[in-house]
């Protein structure tokens, strides 16, 4: 409660505003004093001047009773010293009646009387003769009005005393006042003081302890209490440094989560946010005493591991962890399952440097997601993100913008009649230096940097404006064009291919949009929501490569799906061996209880042609019947095609 107290910003502002009045009073006083003293000595000055004047002339006074006295004695000798001592007190009288208080005043005019009487009579006196008797009178007058101008001298000395002694005595009481006074602003001040201190100490105290505190936010992640980025830095720098003296390995792991997106977009970002709690406090509890976990940002951790053997070594601990970290967790009622990539470097092996070994053990782990391996260890021989692959995406934004790519179509035929009944969008980089480059010279990489939106967006605009070029040209070609998952998680995603139909001016009928399993699986309440939302517009929705995913029947049911386009990898076999006949054939008979159309993809002989079209595929596409070639050369193929063989292209 005190703590609390002393805390408390308005008790510091009580405080320090207090001290302030209380320096103030104590100044105040202080002058007071000092004006008080100043008035003082002036008075006691005035006043002992005012009693000098009156002694002064008393004294002078006494002088001209003596030459008085001498006169009396020695006319002849004490005429001069009389005449000398006659008016003498006048400046003293004239003084007080210029300088002194009003009774001092109105005291020297009456003594000025009585004086100038006294001298009236010493003059008198002098001008006697020889008349003895007159001169004694005289002489006694004389003595009798300077005995009374003496009093009144004595009586203003003595009045001057006494009032100075009640002005001294009052001031007296007044400095004693004013001491107390001063003795208790200055104990108020010392305990406002010892406040001030209390609360300065306490708010420095917090200061500090705000300090650690935004030291330990500035180096540990808010969300997990791992080291962040900046934390694992400087651990790597200090590690690196001690094992180069100590001539010892050092190993980093970088961990990044499977499908942790989709947790975030189906449960939302509380959920995410516990399972990366979860994540943590897995990893803390299986890594060794000495090693540092730390949360890089995302769904990214790292594993800083000193004094490491071997690669193999490194490997074996980040198996560990994998297994410790993989498995079902329990977000708040729903159960989802934990998995994730790890990539693996060794310093010096691999990195001479912290910032390499962070880029390579990187490139690990994107090497064990890409190919799904779980574990990798940096590889320099296999490395695909050098500087150049590294420049690929930002130049791909710049192709994206300044038109380098295009596409080549693949048709797709009637296996019965041969009719081409549309084609496949495919896309190629026109690249400035190096030429002409494959889809999987940059797709993966685009896959991975979120960038095949604006791709997939860029090329189904080409795909539908071609279609609407060719169908001004007389001829109606339907296109299919290739979705990649993110897209069938995007709920804006049907409204831009909308949008994009609009625009191109082509039907929705004409656009068939490819899909894969996996993006089935992924979400399939999401993916079910959007693509229903295209098959309402009208496109046309088709699986592509069917079977090398892991889609569940009941999936593929209850999707609102038109073709299932069979893997190459079945179809190359459909001629040579048993089992591949009968993998067809059991995809035909699934399409057909499903109502769905069937396309045979990888036709590479007539054979093949001819044995699907038996079993009732309905349609091929494959390098026996064309590869990817350009819009003109389409054209050309379609016009060889209806010459040869007089087929002219289907229109559904």
């Amino acid at each position: 409660m005190i703590a609390k107290f002393v805390r408390s910003s308005a008790v510091a502002r009580a405080a320090v505003i207090g001290l302030a009045i209380g320096v103030f009073a104590l100044a105040s006083l202080a002058a007071v004093s000092i004006a008080t003293n100043a008035r003082t000595t002036t008075e006691i000055r005035h006043n002992s001047q005012i009693s000098d004047r009156w002694s002064s002339l008393d004294l002078h006074i006494s002088v001209e009773t003596e030459a008085l006295n001498d006169f009396m004695v020695a006319k002849k000798f004490g005429k001069d010293v009389l005449d000398s001592a006659m008016r003498s007190a006048e400046p003293d009288l004239a003084w007080q009646i210029r300088n002194g208080d009003p009774a001092d005043v109105q005291n020297a005019l009456l003594v000025a009387d009585s004086y100038g009487a006294f001298t009236q009579t010493l003059t008198e006196l002098r001008r006697t003769g020889t008349d003895r008797v007159r001169t004694e009178n005289l002489a006694g007058q004389a003595a009798l009005g300077a005995s009374m101008v003496r009093k009144s001298a004595n009586a203003n000395i003595s009045r001057h005393r006494l009032a100075m002694d009640q002005y001294l005595a009052e001031a007296d009481r007044f400095n004693q006042k004013l001491t107390l006074a001063a003795a208790v602003v200055c104990g108020i001040d010392f305990l406002l003081l010892v406040l001030c201190a209390t609360v300065l100490l306490t708010h420095q105290r917090r200061i500090e302890g705000q300090a650690v505190e935004s030291r330990y936010r500035a180096l540990h992640d808010e969300l997990t209490g791992l080291a962040n980025r900046a934390l694992l830095g400087d651990a790597i720098t200090r590690t690196l440094w001690a094992a180069g003296r100590q001539d010892e390995a050092v190993g980093l792991l970088l961990l990044d989560l499977n499908k942790f997106k989709e947790v975030n977009d189906t449960l939302g970002h509380h959920a995410g946010d516990l399972l990366l709690q979860e994540v943590a406090a897995r990893l803390t509890g299986a890594v060794r005493a000495g090693d540092t976990v730390a949360r890089l940002g995302g769904d990214e951790f790292a594993v800083l591991m000193p004094r490491i053997q071997s690669p193999e070594h490194c490997s074996e601990i980040a198996r560990r962890l994998l297994d410790a970290l993989e498995g079902p967790a329990d977000l708040e009622g729903v159960t989802v399952d934990i998995s994730g990539s790890i990539g693996a470097a060794v310093f010096p092996l691999h990195s001479s440097t912290g910032t390499e070994l962070l880029q390579h053990a990187d490139i690990a782990m994107y090497t064990a997601k890409r190919n799904r391996l779980g574990i990798a260890v940096y590889d320099p021989e296999a490395d695909r993100h050098n500087s150049r692959e590294l420049g690929l995406i930002g130049e791909l934004r710049q192709a994206i913008d300044e038109d380098e790519l295009v596409l080549f179509y693949q048709p797709k035929v009637a296996t019965g009649t041969g009719r081409t009944a549309g084609v496949e969008a495919l896309i190629r980089w026109e690249h400035p230096s190096r030429g002409l480059l494959m889809p999987g010279a940059f797709i993966p990489q685009a896959e991975e940097n979120e960038i095949i939106v604006p791709l997939t967006d860029r090329v189904l605009a080409m795909a539908l404006d071609q279609h609407r070029r060719w169908r001004d040209g007389g001829t109606v070609l339907p296109v299919a064009v290739n979705v990649p998952t993110v897209c069938l998680l995007d709920e804006a995603f049907a409204d831009r291919v909308g949008a994009a139909l609009e625009v191109a001016g082509v039907a929705p009928e004409a656009l068939t949009l490819e899909i894969t399993e996996t993006s089935i699986i992924t979400d399939p309440v999401r993916a079910s929501t959007v693509l229903n939302r295209l098959r309402g517009m009208g496109i046309r929705l088709s699986v592509d490569d069917f079977g090398t995913g892991y889609s569940s029947m009941s999936y593929l049911q209850s999707m609102p799906l038109h073709e299932l386009k069979i893997d190459r990898s079945f179809i190359g076999t459909v001629t040579g061996s048993p089992g591949g006949t009968a993998i067809v054939r059991a995809v035909l008979e699934l399409a057909r209880a499903l109502d769905l159309e069937v396309v045979a993809e990888g036709v590479e002989d007539e054979a093949t042609l001819v044995l699907l079209g038996e079993m009732g595929c309905a349609y091929a596409q494959g390098y026996h019947i064309s590869r990817p070639v350009r819009p003109g050369d389409l054209i050309d193929w379609l016009s060889v095609r209806r010459t040869g063989k007089d087929l002219e292209p289907v229109v559904r």
